[in-house]
């Protein structure tokens, strides 16, 4: 399946209009023929059945034969606070995975370490759609700005909140968390890890220190380690 995406589609929806960008692609690339059937998303749960009627590289039409409601794979909600990475490839290796696990939502935090002080939205946001659409997710991740640190665990008070760092202390395995229809904020540092006073901050603000594992993972690995292993425990649930 192919999977198209436009956020402005809806249950009322009965025909489409593609852009001059996708109507090349699926008229020269994808080769679509006027009768052809195109899936397209609204990244809100929705799945649409379309079926060309105007074939043109330019304008491509499509009339609207099937709408579907489609749920989520996993029943939590996961909201991820990870520091940029120096090296922008690696955050977006990990917001092209998480999206192609499972997630719901993604800040970029500024933390006291971070190298990184500036990501470009837009380019990120392209990142998680094109992620949604190739990994066939129906529900778009909701992409915040950069936010600091002491910001966002001041505004983050519901659900379960949980901070991954590498300094001494006492922490609780991952692995003995039940994501199961739970939201879940978890906290994931810089290359320079959360300095001790974050961590403490954290804690004061009813964030619970967890453990990854005994290896000591980069920003990138870390976060998506705590995507798949809380989409797991999800499904031996």
């Amino acid at each position: 399946m192919q999977l198209f995406y436009n956020e402005h589609l809806n249950e009322e929806t009965k025909e489409i209009l593609f852009n001059k960008e996708e109507s090349r692609h699926i008229v020269k690339v994808l080769r679509k023929k006027q009768g052809d059937t195109l899936y397209i998303t609204n990244g809100k749960g929705l799945l649409l059945t379309a079926e060309i009627i105007i074939e043109s590289d330019k304008k491509c039409v499509a009339n609207i034969v099937n709408i579907a409601s489609k749920e989520k794979e996993w029943n939590y909600y996961l909201h991820v606070a990870i520091a940029p990475t120096k090296n922008i490839d690696r955050l977006e290796w990990f917001l092209e995975k998480a999206t192609e696990i499972g997630i719901d939502e993604i800040t970029p935090i500024l933390c006291q370490n971070s190298e990184r002080k500036v990501v470009k939205k837009d380019r990120l946001q392209k990142i998680i759609l094109a992620a949604m659409k190739q990994s066939l997710k129906f529900t778009v991740p909701k992409l915040n700005d950069l936010t600091k640190y002491s910001d966002f665990i001041a505004q983050q008070r519901d659900g379960n909140l949980f901070i991954a760092h590498c300094n001494e202390g006492d922490k609780t395995p991952l692995k003995s968390i039940d994501p199961t229809h739970q939201k879940i904020t978890l906290l994931i540092g810089p290359e320079g890890d959360f300095s001790i006073p974050e961590v403490q901050q954290a804690i004061q603000q009813k964030y619970t220190p967890i453990t990854l594992g005994t290896s000591r993972l980069r920003t990138e690995t870390a976060g998506i380690v705590a995507v798949h292993s809380i989409n797991f425990l999800n499904s031996m649930s």
